[in-house]
């Protein structure tokens, strides 16, 4: 049921802020309203409390983000708490940022590796994915996991590709493995 909600609610929104060409003004503001429910659980929880009235929920959610959100995006937000769809708001809020992600060619990725990259580093990972992808700028997140002993690990969605040194002598175990055996 998530999914088809995600799906439906962050369809829509996108759409429609295509048609009034401010994608970009709307993307900023779903990001704050993202931020503020993710920061502050309490504020998510009441919203999704079944003992609290749906109009004590609209009051709460005016009072919060009325006058800090355009006419379209408390719009919607009071669209999807109407339609007690509220407990999905992070989904629809990430499955809208992903459209706006892929419609921009904007890649994500997660770089882990076994030291600190240094900034030419991290710059030179990024040029690399672009070069071999659709992609015209990543949003990048490193990680440090000393445990993969050299190399490093990247993800891209769904697709992982291992380079560590930790793979490599994992890999190669199976294969000795494997050889006794035979």
């Amino acid at each position: 049921m998530g999914k088809l909600v995600d799906k439906t609610y962050s369809s829509a929104f996108f759409e429609l802020s295509l048609e009034a060409g401010k994608l970009d003004e709307y993307t900023e503001e779903i990001r704050m309203v993202k931020t503020v429910l993710e920061d502050e659980p309490q504020f998510a929880t009441l919203l999704n409390h079944p003992q609290i009235s749906q109009e004590a929920k609209m009051d709460m959610l005016t009072e919060c983000f009325e006058k800090r959100l355009s006419p379209d995006v408390f719009g919607f937000l009071r669209v999807v708490l109407q339609a007690r769809r509220q407990e999905y708001f992070i989904e629809i809020f990430d499955a809208f940022l992903d459209k706006v992600r892929k419609y921009k060619h904007i890649g994500r990725a997660w770089v882990t590796s076994a030291v600190e990259l240094t900034d030419a580093q991290k710059k030179a990972v990024e040029k690399r994915l672009l070069e071999i992808t659709n992609n015209v700028v990543y949003e990048m997140e490193f990680r440090v996991d000393e445990s993969l002993l050299g190399g490093m690990k990247i993800r891209i969605d769904d697709i992982v590709v291992d380079g560590s040194v930790k793979y490599k002598l994992q890999s190669m175990m199976r294969k000795l493995e494997e050889i006794q055996l035979a």
